[in-house]
């Protein structure tokens, strides 16, 4: 990864965790390559997850039927997130290939939401299964997993040496993807503020952005964010083509 590359500037040691400089570059799909401690992997612009020696599609925090839920409560919003949300993930797999899909939790909004689900959107859902291998990681918002749909369930997941979980772990986690904490990116530009959906890594760890068409996102200068990287982490901003590299000194605060 030569072209595009950056040396991100570390402090010493922490533990086992070791100093290293890492480089990150664009990738020919418009998304942004870099490596997880020592794991080569690919921020698409779509918000998944490529590791490409695995052919593992990652995806975090789809929150399925997040309208339906706020329908039931009266705040009516156009009941098409859970349609949208699998159209982007089946172009996700139609391009890729892979051999192993992870949802890496929170893929429904609440645990009445998988009976909720339009017979089509649980078609697709099924169609994930289908000649490769399909893992829900459980969350907080839907713990029990699926009930009638095709996968493996599990708290977490070992694969390529990194460890797939739901929520990031607090402190140090050398190897771990998570999502749930939807991070985003604000950058202050000429014309005003642009604030994006993003990864955020520090060459050790990555937190996913959240896939789901209604999902938020918080703003990666947030306290719940303090204390997880052993260097100032790069930001992953997504754009509609492409993913775009944002150093931390960047990045404003809400």
């Amino acid at each position: 990864m030569n072209e595009l590359s950056v040396r991100i500037p570390v402090p010493p040691p922490r533990g086992e965790v070791a100093a290293h400089r890492y480089a990150f570059a664009a990738a020919a799909c418009g998304g942004l390559a870099t490596a997880v401690r020592g794991v080569d992997v690919v921020m698409r612009a779509s918000g998944a997850l490529w590791i490409a020696g695995e052919r593992a599609l990652v995806v975090a925090d789809l929150h399925l039927e997040k309208g339906s839920s706020y329908a039931a409560r009266g705040q009516m919003l156009p009941p098409y997130d859970t349609r949208e949300t699998l159209r982007r993930l089946a172009a996700e797999v139609a391009a890729l290939a892979p051999k192993v899909v992870v949802l890496l939790g929170d893929t429904f909004h609440d645990r009445r939401a998988e009976g909720r689900l339009a017979a089509d959107d649980a078609e697709r859902l099924r169609a994930l299964a289908v000649g490769r291998t399909l893992v829900w990681v459980v969350g907080n918002h839907d713990a029990d997993g699926p009930q009638a749909l095709p996968g493996e369930t599990a708290d977490d997941l070992a694969l390529a040496g990194l460890i797939l979980r739901h929520e990031p772990r607090a402190g140090v986690q050398p190897g771990e993807l998570a999502g749930h904490l939807h991070p985003a990116a604000k950058v202050r530009a000429p014309r005003g503020t642009i604030r994006r959906r993003c990864f955020v890594t520090d060459g050790e760890r990555a937190i996913l952005p959240a896939f789901g068409a209604y999902a938020g996102g918080l703003n990666v200068r947030d306290p719940a964010f303090a204390g997880m990287f052993v260097r100032p982490p790069l930001a992953g901003a997504l754009g509609p083509t492409n993913v775009r590299a944002i150093g931390w000194r960047r990045l404003a605060e809400d």
